[in-house]
C-alpha cells in the first residue's frame, strides 16, 4: 500500500478536498496527516514538521506539503524525487522552500517544475488552491508509480532553505525560533552537535539573559520550572516541566534566541 502524507497550515475543511481528491485517483493509498496547523504562511515552521519526521517514513512515501502564500502567482510548483537509490520518497509543493530541508535530509535530491496538465485536477485550476487541483492530484499519481519525469522538467534553480543561521559569537550561540510545538516547547535552530561542543548536562546556560539548567529531559527539574535539552529532532529545546516556554519566554517562530555559556 503506497503512503501520501499531508502537512499544511490549512486548518480544518481543505485537507478533506486534498483527500478526496487524492483518494479518486488512487484510493487504495493510505494517507497521514503530519499536521495542518501550521501557523498562517508559516513556512520554516512546515519546513521544520517535515524535516522532523520524514526519515521515519518508508520508500516510496509521497510528501504533499502546502504553505503557500505565493499561491496563483508566478511561483512554481515542485516535484522531488530524494534518497538514495531504491530508497527514494517524494516531495510535492510549491517553490518557496518549503521541501526542501526534509528532502535534503533523505540524501540526494531530483527537483521538477510540474507542468503537465495530464497530473492537475481535469475540471481546471482555482489560483487559490493549488493543494487540491496541482499537489493533491500529482501526488496521488506519483503514488501509483506515476514516474516523476512525467510531471515536467527537472530544474536546479529552485528556492532553498535551511536551519542554518545560527552563529557563535564568544560564549554566546545565537539562533532563531523554528518551531513550538503544542506543549509551548520552543525548538530552536541550534543543533545538537553544537551545543554539546560549548556544555554538558547537568551545566547552567543562560536563554535572554535568563539562566536554566541544561538537562536530558524535562523531568529533570521541577514542575514548572523552566530548562534546556536536546530534543528528539536533534535540535536544542527550551520548555518549561508541565508548562509553557513559549508564554513564559515570550518566544515565538523566528525571534532571535542568545544562548550564553556559563
Amino acid at each position: 500500500m503506497s503512503i501520501i502524507s499531508l502537512t499544511t497550515d490549512f486548518g480544518d475543511l481543505y485537507p478533506a478536498a486534498m483527500k478526496a481528491v487524492i483518494l479518486r485517483i488512487n484510493p487504495a493509498t493510505q494517507i497521514i496527516d503530519i499536521t495542518h496547523s501550521i501557523r498562517q504562511a508559516g513556512i520554516r515552521e512546515g519546513a521544520f514538521a517535515l524535516y522532523s519526521l520524514v526519515r521515519y517514513f518508508p520508500q516510496g512515501t509521497v510528501h504533499i506539503g502546502v504553505v503557500d502564500p505565493g499561491v496563483g502567482t508566478s511561483r512554481r510548483a515542485l516535484a522531488i524525487k530524494a534518497g538514495p537509490e531504491g530508497e527514494e520518497q517524494f516531495f510535492v509543493g510549491p517553490d518557496n522552500g518549503l521541501l526542501i530541508p526534509a528532502a535534503r535530509h533523505l540524501g540526494k535530491i531530483e527537483v521538477y517544475e510540474i507542468t503537465n496538465p495530464e497530473i492537475m485536477l481535469k475540471s481546471g485550476i482555482s489560483a487559490t488552491f493549488h493543494g487540491r487541483d496541482i499537489f493533491a492530484p500529482t501526488g496521488a499519481y506519483l503514488s501509483k508509480g506515476t514516474p516523476i519525469e512525467a510531471v515536467g522538467s527537472k530544474i536546479s534553480d529552485f528556492i532553498s532553505l535551511d536551519f542554518e543561521n545560527f552563529g557563535i559569537d564568544g560564549s554566546f550561540l545565537v539562533g532563531e525560533v523554528i518551531f513550538a510545538d503544542n506543549f509551548g516547547n520552543v525548538i530552536t535552530n541550534i543543533p545538537e552537535e553544537v551545543v554539546l561542543k560549548f556544555s554538558n548536562f547537568g551545566s547552567q546556560i543562560e536563554i535572554n539573559s535568563r539562566k536554566v539548567s541544561f538537562v536530558q529531559t524535562y523531568g529533570f527539574v521541577g514542575p514548572k520550572k523552566p530548562l534546556a535539552l536536546i530534543g528528539s529532532h536533534g535540535f536544542l529545546e527550551i520548555a518549561v516541566n508541565k508548562g509553557n516556554a513559549a508564554l513564559q519566554f515570550g518566544l515565538k517562530s523566528g525571534d532571535q534566541v542568545a544562548i550564553k555559556i556559563v
